[in-house]
């Protein structure tokens, strides 16, 4: 009956959950087959993002609504703010435009995954500071016989704690507050747009991540990318600890062997599957498929490589089909049998804060956030070694700069160093927090790829640097009871536990950051002691200790804070030869 009646107001205030966390939490969203398909030929099928989270609740309930309510209507709802200005929304954004006339949106910000300033400014979240989320009341309307489409927004003052906001919209009218029409850009951007010219440039790397048929067809630099490889069980697949990861590995693969001998037994129905299994290991959808295909998975020490798990931290890695979730193209990038054969640029794709750092083994899909791998070199089936940068691409620097001798490793050195140009980053600010990196082109190209080479080779070399003098202090006769971990910025000091402390970190060792934190930062967390997640890690396998590696972690954070002093050197002189005009456009 309600299906039969026109409907010209839908309001609400969706429910959310995008995704469970863990296939053991054993509490899936329900399937919505037609809505779900509606979204993959519009806000995905529209989409130049290569990675789009589209099927939550609210964009589904959106879905549905658009679909539902009649040429002359109004959807008014209460959600996530991301749509705004991400950018995996860019599909949704156009569809929007396309099916709607107006829209009239109210900001109220908070999103609580943001850092540093932009943090501060977000201010508190609506919800009294229960979500992380930002959020936004908006109004999408539909006219009849209306063309064209207009956005109409309004936003909270920056910094607003959550009971301002609250105070900001309570009974209000729409006509009460102040709202600035906006022009969506040729991109579908509403927030955010950018004027700098950086479409201009020359494009690093297709969003694809599948290599073309021919390198010789592409026309970016590098022919391959890659998301970091995503265990989807890190607690399980990474340990500082070489026998304690063997250990882990040998239990998981011993249940999956167990539950695929009962499984053949007993013959469960697939549907109940996640209710059937033995939740003490890591179990996800994929690999309930493996269990139901038959597909054996054994434990094998050749598997145990080591990965950049987070800046500057180092960790051993079970890396092998069926057991690591996804290796997306690490497999061309780093073969199993040549994990240690090559050497990659990592950079934040669509990340606030832009940062690159090389590696030469494999990195984590959240290194810092969903992490991109442009390599110098990609393998074949067979094992042999090619060229990553494009036949394309090196024609475009030869011809540039008017110098055949240019080669392939002069190219990735080069664009290490342009990456790390205070001034592209800060002209192209906007644009890379939205877009791949690009290249632009520098009047010197022998000093900046000398620059570059420079960078990688203390990038890479960091584990055996020259360390840093850092002053040592110990309480004597004190016997350390409590693991600190954490930075004295303003007094220059590291406070590793309750007995020792280093002293004498030099103030431009703080500047260089990757992401949200310092490069010391990112050592110091990574060490810390936490209490698993996983129960059967907590139970069985919680052996970490800071003790166990407190000199190891003195070494590292000396040599570190070599690492980043020069680095922090070398960007002041990339900032002073860039030819490209500062100011963010």
């Amino acid at each position: 009956e309600q299906n039969e009646k026109p409907i010209s107001v839908i309001i609400g205030n969706p429910p959310y959950n995008a995704n469970q966390q863990n296939e053991n939490d054993n509490n899936k969203n329900r399937t919505y087959p037609a809505i779900d398909r509606r979204i993959r030929e519009t806000y995905i099928k529209e989409s130049t993002a290569q990675k789009t989270k589209q099927y939550d609740m609210y964009k589904r309930f959106i879905r549905w609504a658009s679909d539902r309510l009649e040429d002359d209507g109004i959807i008014g709802f209460v959600s996530n703010s991301a749509f705004l200005d991400a950018r995996q929304d860019d599909g949704f954004r156009k569809v929007v435009a396309e099916e709607f006339n107006e829209l009239w949106a109210i900001d109220l910000k908070g999103n609580a995954r943001t850092s540093g300033e932009r943090r501060r400014q977000e201010g508190g979240n609506v919800f009294s500071d229960k979500i992380r989320v930002g959020v936004a009341v908006y109004f999408l309307v539909r006219r009849r016989g209306t063309n064209g489409f207009r956005v109409y927004y309004n936003a909270v003052d920056d910094y607003a704690k959550a009971f301002d906001k609250v105070a900001y919209v309570e009974g209000k009218a729409i006509d009460a507050l102040d709202f600035v029409e906006i022009t969506p850009d040729a991109n579908a951007n509403w927030l955010d747009q950018s004027n700098s010219g950086f479409e201009q440039l020359l494009p690093l790397a297709d969003r694809e991540t599948k290599l073309a048929k021919s390198v010789a067809d592409e026309r970016a630099v590098f022919g391959l990318n890659s998301l970091g490889v995503a265990t989807n069980r890190d607690e399980w697949t990474y340990d500082f600890d070489y026998d304690a990861l063997s250990d882990k590995i040998l239990f998981f693969t011993k249940v999956y062997r167990d539950e695929m001998r009962r499984f053949t037994e007993e013959r469960p129905d697939p549907v109940t599957l996640n209710d059937w299994v033995d939740r003490s290991i890591k179990w996800t959808s994929e690999l309930e498929g493996h269990l139901m295909k038959g597909d054996p998975v054994d434990f094998s020490t050749a598997n145990i490589t080591r990965a950049m798990y987070r800046p500057f931290v180092m960790k051993h890695c079970y890396y092998a089909p069926i057991v690591t979730h996804r290796r997306y193209q690490m497999p061309q990038i780093f073969p199993h049998q040549r994990v240690d054969a090559n050497r990659a640029i990592n950079f934040a794709a669509r990340h606030r804060s832009f940062y690159v750092l090389a590696s030469d083994t494999l990195v984590d899909l959240h290194f810092v956030g969903d992490n991109q791998c442009l390599p110098l070199y990609r393998y074949t089936a067979d094992g042999e070694r090619m060229s990553n940068i494009t036949e394309w691409g090196l024609r475009q620097f030869q011809e540039h700069y008017a110098d055949d001798g240019i080669g392939a490793e002069d190219i990735f050195a080069y664009t290490y160093a342009m990456l790390h140009d205070p001034a592209y980053r800060q002209r192209y600010e906007v644009d890379l927090r939205r877009e791949f990196p690009r290249v632009h082109f520098q009047e010197d190209f022998q000093w900046w790829a000398e620059q570059g080479r420079e960078l990688l080779d203390r990038h890479l070399g960091f584990e055996t640097a020259e360390p840093w003098p850092l002053e040592r202090q110990d309480k004597a006769g004190a016997e350390p009871r409590r693991v600190v971990l954490r930075a004295d910025k303003e007094r220059g000091i590291i406070q590793l536990d309750d007995q020792t402390s280093l002293a004498g970190v030099p103030p431009e060792a703080w500047d260089y950051r990757l992401g949200n934190r310092s490069a010391l930062e990112w050592v110091l967390d990574q060490y810390k002691e936490r209490t698993p997640r996983d129960p059967t890690i907590r139970e069985r396998f919680n052996t970490y200790r800071f003790a166990d590696h407190k000199k190891r972690v003195i070494e590292l954070l000396g040599r570190v804070c070599a690492v980043s002093v020069f680095t922090a050197s070398i960007v002041n002189e990339l900032g002073q030869e860039s030819s490209i005009e500062q100011g963010s456009a």
